[in-house]
Formats: C-alpha cells, structure tokens, sequence
C-alpha cells in the first residue's frame, strides 16, 4: 500500500461538526481550504464565529449534564475509543489522503508516520484510562478520606496545522477519555481530516456533542472559545503570541485553565566524541528538514564542537542534498510543500535577513517547483551562525538549519541554554558521564541522547520557558483533563 498512488477521495468533509449534525456557519461564512501543492483550492468550510461557538460548547455541555458519556465506567469509554481507533485504522488511506492535500505533508509520512501515530495515541488511552487510581487518606478512626478525579466539563482545543491529526489527538483522546466533553478548532489551513475523525467519531456510537469540531479563524472562532464562560479549559498548541492572549482571555472570562505548547528553539548538539557522526549527521538533517521544518521540537540549532565542524558540516549537507521537494501526492516524495504561500513567504523573508546578517549560506536558501504553483522551499543551511542573530533565536518553522560552532562542553551548554524556549534538546556523546550531565543541566522538557525526536506517546511531552507549560502526551495529559476532588466520610 506504502508505494500505491493515493486514490483522491471523491468528496471532502464541508461541513462543521456540532452535537450530531454536520452544519454550516449560522451566517453562511465561508473559508478557503487550498492544497499548498498547487496553490488552488480545495473547497469551502464554514468560517464558524460566535454563535457557532455558542451552540458547539451548548452541546458539550448538554452531553456533559446529562451524563451519557462521563457517567460510563472508565472501561467503556476507553472501548469506544478502541472502537473510534479501529475505525480510523479502516479508513487511514483516505484519512492519509486528505491529510496530505490539505497541508502538504509527503503521502508517505501521513501513511507510515502521522495516521499510526495518530491511531496508537488513541488506542493508548483508549487502554490507559482505567488505570487511573484514586487516593485514600490516613483520616484516623471514624473517618474514610479519599481523592477522586473529576471530569472538568467542557474542553477547548486549538490545535495547529503542521501535525493537524496527531496534534489533535494528544488533546482528544485524553480529555474525552476522563470523561469531558470537547469543542475542537483546527486550524483554518488543515481542517479536512480531524472533521472526517469527528463523523467517524458518530458512527461508531461516541454521543453526540461529546466531540464538536468547528473551523474558522482564530480571531474569530478560536476568541470565542477562548472567551466563552461555558469553557473550562482552553488546551492549545501554537504560536507565543496567541498564547499570551489566550490567557489574557482566561483572565477576562471565568479563569479557565490553560495548557499551552508554544515551540522552540531546540539546540541539536554534536561533541567531538559522538559515536557514530553519520548517525548523527543524518539525524541532525531529518532533525530540521523533516514535515518542511514545520516541527515544534525541529532541531533548528545545530551546536558542533570546532574540532568536528567542517567534517561533520559536510556531511549534514551530504545528506540535506538527497531531500528534494516533490509532489506530496507521490510516495517517492520526502519534502513536500511549506503549508501556505504565507508561511513560504515568511521563511524566505528570515532567510533575507540571515544573509544580511553575515551568516554563511551553504544550501538552499530559495523557493522551488514554482511551476507546481505550490510552495515548496529547498532544504537550507547557514553555517557560522551567531547565537545572539535573529536566525538562532526566533523560530523560523521552515527547513532551515543554523549551525553554531562551539569549543568546549561548557560553551555548548551556555549557548543551548541562551534562548527563550525551553521544549527539546538532544546531544550526541560518547561518554555516559557527559550525557547524564547534558541530561540534567539542559533547560528543555524533553532531551534526547544520541537520537532526536526518540521518544512516544507514553512520554510527556512539552517544554520550559516560553515554551509554554502542561503537557500532552503520558498518563499525565489524563490527569491535565481533571480535577482532584477530596471527600471525607464520617461515622461511629
């Protein structure tokens, strides 16, 4: 199936998902989806806005209330999301299909890598939810004190557009399974598949209003959400900016929780006595080229000890060099397009500036297939990049690698640690003394020892810093979606 042309689905989802029905924007807005392939659209979906929102998180909370889902043992919601799992693993060709023309991703990562990703963190929980334990007290005699978690109610999600599946079930799966309900906004560029997910969700007897899916604009819906009073908890994944006004919209409304994934700035670091520089160089190229370098955790700051710098430079090149852009569409393809001519335009614009800056530019650097009208972008490298540059400090979120040549483990230290962000970080030693080391001092939620991206869904996953705080992923994104609640018994 892996090397099959993909068979285009002969419709694509159009509509929003709210309670059981599949509805229009109340005032018949509208929005463009385009396949960043070619630059032509794909079809229509409703610009949700207020009172979309309003009658999304009226549905929650009604399922909610009326306990058809939070009041089952936690062993038969996990079997619905079993079932919700099957399903997708039934239809994965076509949810791989509408995952590659809506965002651009090669059809051979949406098959091998986001659907069974996808499908195991939903079966993951799906298994996980009735290990969750409460706690009993030492309330003495004549007491019986225990703590319970609680659903909370109403989830908002905003997810983003590089992982639109993947993204969305780190927050799905764990919220619904503790037994809230949800109001799920994807991102108005990739909406296609997480709304055939939430008709797969129906069909397979999941209660309405349990998962409401609504598409829009994050001014627009994504305020609203925010904004809502009905909502206990916004959960996104995304950008600084909008990060920081979703929780100025916490403090303005009723002082929901807020989770938040914000990216980084991940410091990818090479001593001189790595094991294995090949290993290391392939992985430090996939580590930023990968999905187009539109990855939170994306390795965007190579740290080379000087010793090793020229060689092993060269060989990341070598293997930056065997990553063309193709058509996503074709399973030989393994860079497929950026997802918007206004993110392709963004990254060119940090690559402008790069060079002005005086950083050594030594593969790519420009757009390409500009006959494809898509946008795609050629892997990039800067070399000799300095860590206080624009480049080294603010995410690009497109395939360019800035590389930063260090002397001494200490400096490689001081250097990785000299950003805002706090999310990933990796380092390639051969001595375990300097890996623990590295382990321990690195500031980052996550640190990969002579590997990048190693871990999966049984880990958590998120970031110090500006990087945001919560986190998805692990048995602790169950704990995230509840609240403790203390009771004490009394009698004779």
């Amino acid at each position: 199936m892996s090397n099959q042309a993909p068979v285009l689905p002969k419709s694509l989802p159009g509509a929003a998902i709210i309670g059981d029905a599949a509805l229009a924007a109340s005032d018949g807005a509208t929005l463009e989806t385009v396949n960043p392939a070619t630059g032509r659209r794909l079809g229509l979906l409703p610009a949700c806005d207020v009172a979309d929102v309003d009658k999304a998180v009226a549905a929650a909370r009604a399922t909610f209330e009326a306990g058809h889902w939070r009041n089952l043992a936690p062993r038969a919601r996990g079997r619905m999301l079993l079932k919700l799992a099957d399903a997708m693993e039934a239809h994965a060709e076509e949810l791989a299909v509408l995952e590659t023309l809506d965002s651009g991703k090669p059809i051979s990562d949406t098959r091998a890598i986001d659907l069974p990703l996808t499908i195991t963190s939903l079966r993951y929980y799906g298994e996980a939810v009735d290990k969750i334990y409460g706690e009993v007290g030492p309330g003495g005699h004549g007491k019986l004190s225990y703590a319970v978690h609680d659903p909370l109610g109403v989830i908002g999600a905003i997810v983003p557009w590089n992982f639109p599946l993947l993204m969305a079930m780190w927050k799905i799966a764990p919220a619904i399974a503790m037994g809230n309900s949800m109001v799920l906004k994807p991102s108005e560029l990739t909406s296609l598949s997480i709304l055939r997910v939430a008709e797969l969700a129906l069909e397979v007897g999941i209660p309405a209003g349990v998962l409401n899916v609504i598409t829009g604009y994050g001014h627009t819906a994504g305020a609203a959400l925010a904004l809502h009073n009905d909502v206990e908890m916004i959960t996104f994944t995304g950008s600084g900016p909008v990060g920081r006004q979703l929780m100025r919209y916490s403090a303005d409304s009723n002082l929901k929780r807020v989770s938040l994934e914000l990216g980084g700035k991940s410091p990818h670091i090479v001593l001189a006595d790595a094991p294995d520089l090949d290993a290391a160089a392939e992985a430090a190229a996939w580590g930023i080229f990968y999905n187009q370098g539109q990855v939170c955790t994306a390795g965007s700051r190579l740290l080379v000890q000087r010793e090793i710098h020229d060689d092993f430079v060269a060989r990341v090149i070598k293997v930056a060099e065997t990553i063309v852009p193709g058509d996503p569409l074709d399973p030989a393809t393994r860079l497929g397009a950026v997802v918007s001519e206004k993110q392709m335009q963004s990254v060119l614009t940090r690559i402008a500036r790069a060079q002005q800056d005086g950083a050594g530019l030594r593969l790519g650097g420009a757009q390409v297939r500009k006959d494809s009208g898509g946008y795609f972008l050629s892997p990039t490298v800067f070399d000799t990049v300095s860590n206080d540059s624009a480049l080294a400090r603010e995410e690009v979120f497109g395939p360019v690698l800035a590389v930063i040549p260090f002397d001494t483990p200490d400096d490689a230290l001081r250097l990785a640690n000299d950003t805002d962000y706090g999310l990933a970080s990796g380092v390639w030693t051969g001595n375990v003394n300097t890996a623990h080391r590295f382990a321990r001092d690195l500031r980052a939620g996550m640190v990969w020892v002579n590997g990048w991206d190693a871990c999966d869904v049984t880990m958590p996953f998120g970031g110090f810093k500006q990087s945001g705080f919560g986190r998805d992923r692990s048995l602790h994104a169950l704990y995230k979606y509840a609240d403790l609640k203390s009771v004490t018994i009394s009698f004779s």
